[in-house]
C-alpha cells in the first residue's frame, strides 16, 4: 500500500481537504446545527475543544496515525463536518475510516455517499488497500445504517471497548470491506450517486 499522504478529495458537489486550524470556525458552524456534541457517542468537538480537536488530530497525522480532512460543500463553500482515514496499518495494507460528522442539516442527504466514494476509491484505487474498515459505538445505530448502506460487512462487536466522553464505556461495532468486494460496491454507490431522487 502507498503512503497515506494529504490529499484533496473531490467530486462536483463537495471537496475534502486537509484538515487545518484554518477550518476552525467552519467546523464551530456545522458542529453547531443540531448541537451535535450533545451526543454522547459521536466524535464531535464541544465548542470550547474544537481547536484542541484539531491540534489532536494533527498530532495524530504527524505521528502516522490519522489523515484528517474538513469536509467542504462546493455550492456554499462552507465546512460542513470532518471524517478521516485512521488506525492505517501499511504492513497489512489496511486503513480505516472513522472520525466523520456532518452538520445536521447534511444528514441523510448525499454528503456522507460522496464523502465515502471518494475515500474509498482513493483507498482501493490509488493506495492500494486490501482493506477498509469502519468503528462505530454500539448506541449509534444511524451510523451503523449508514455503514452498511455503503456495502460494509459487520465483523462483530469488541465489548468494554473505548471510553465515551461522559465516563462510560462503549462496545464497538466493527465492520470492513476488501478489495475483492469493491468493485461491486463501487458501482452500487456510483449508482445510488446518479438515480434520480
Amino acid at each position: 500500500m502507498q503512503a497515506v499522504e494529504p490529499v484533496i478529495l473531490a467530486d462536483q458537489r463537495i471537496r475534502l481537504e486537509p484538515l487545518t486550524l484554518d477550518h476552525l470556525d467552519g467546523l464551530l458552524r456545522a458542529a453547531a446545527d443540531g448541537e451535535l456534541w450533545n451526543l454522547r457517542y459521536t466524535s464531535v468537538p464541544e465548542p470550547s475543544d474544537t481547536a484542541g480537536y484539531i491540534e489532536r488530530a494533527l498530532k495524530q497525522q504527524a505521528d502516522g496515525n490519522r489523515l484528517p480532512f474538513a469536509v467542504v460543500d462546493l455550492a456554499s463553500g462552507e465546512v460542513i463536518g470532518s471524517t478521516s482515514y485512521h488506525d492505517i496499518v501499511p504492513a497489512i495494507s489496511r486503513v480505516e475510516i472513522g472520525w466523520t460528522w456532518y452538520a445536521k442539516r447534511t444528514q441523510r442527504t448525499h454528503v456522507n455517499t460522496c464523502a465515502k466514494f471518494l475515500l474509498l476509491s482513493h483507498a482501493f484505487d490509488t493506495l492500494g488497500a486490501e482493506v477498509v474498515g469502519w468503528r462505530t459505538d454500539n448506541f449509534n445505530h444511524a451510523s451503523q445504517r449508514a455503514i452498511e448502506r455503503l456495502g460494509a460487512r459487520r465483523d462483530g462487536v469488541i465489548r468494554h471497548h473505548h471510553p465515551r466522553r461522559d465516563g462510560t464505556v462503549r462496545d464497538t461495532v466493527m465492520y470492513s470491506l476488501t478489495a475483492g468486494e469493491w468493485p461491486e460496491v463501487k458501482a452500487h454507490l456510483q449508482w445510488q450517486l446518479t438515480r434520480p431522487r
